[in-house]
């Protein structure tokens, strides 16, 4: 429910993983292919709001997807230490990016989308399907910024897409971690399931939140889930 309203089921499932014995780049990996399945539960409960924005969320898939391939090989090469140093910064920028997104200016920047900030918020949307593969914690909220600037779909609808892509950047990242045999079924399984269910419940929720106070929850649990991870890594 956190990840459809908030964009944050890490700040729930990654300590879960952790708690529950998981090494930290485990975790990550599981925490990823398990988040699959809120995207599922999410786009069960937003069919009505997607009809007619499919083929726009395609394109927007194809290039979260490239980015996706992109930090799913990186965290299979390079696994380590180096991502939970970097991580809690980006969580913490992420979330003070979204409210500034609020601000008239911006607003006005992305109802009037020019060829030079469609070009930009593709290339944030790469670099997010690369967050995506990497680590994915949070990565909902900088798609949850950079879609405005793409398409003209009301706040509910975007999230829904938000959702959808996120959970198309896990299952590209869940294939490559079959691959190098990385997944760990014990854990990843029970927490889709949970996942499945919130991801559904969560996006029903939605409906009846204003975007502003979604912008502001989303900002709260960043400062709480940058925070548990500096902790973590630090």
């Amino acid at each position: 429910m956190v990840s459809a309203i908030a964009s944050m089921a890490s700040l729930v499932s990654y300590p879960a993983l952790l708690i529950a014995g998981a090494a930290p780049v485990i975790a990550n990996i599981t925490n990823t292919s398990a988040l699959i399945f809120t995207g599922i539960g999410s786009t069960l409960s937003s069919l009505k709001e997607m009809k007619g924005h499919w083929k726009e969320l395609a394109k927007y898939a194809v290039v979260m997807g490239i980015g996706a391939v992109v930090g799913s090989l990186l965290l299979v090469i390079f696994p380590g230490k180096i991502f939970e140093k970097i991580v809690p910064f980006l969580v913490l920028l992420s979330g003070g990016m979204l409210i500034i997104s609020g601000n008239p200016k911006l607003t006005a920047l992305a109802q009037n989308k020019t060829s030079k900030t469609k070009f930009f918020a593709y290339i944030g949307m790469i670099f997010c399907g690369i967050y995506t593969g990497y680590f994915g914690a949070a990565a909902g909220v900088i798609n949850l910024i950079i879609l405005p600037y793409l398409s003209d779909a009301k706040f509910i609808t975007i999230n829904a897409m938000k959702n959808i892509l996120g959970s198309l950047g896990n299952l590209i990242a869940l294939c490559i971690f079959i691959s190098g045999g990385k997944v760990k079924w014990s854990f990843t399984i029970p927490l889709a399931i949970g996942l499945f269910i919130g991801g559904y419940l969560g996006q029903k929720t939605i409906k009846y939140l204003s975007a502003k106070l979604v912008r502001w929850i989303t900002a709260f649990f960043s400062v709480i889930l940058a925070g548990y991870l500096l902790y973590s890594a630090f």
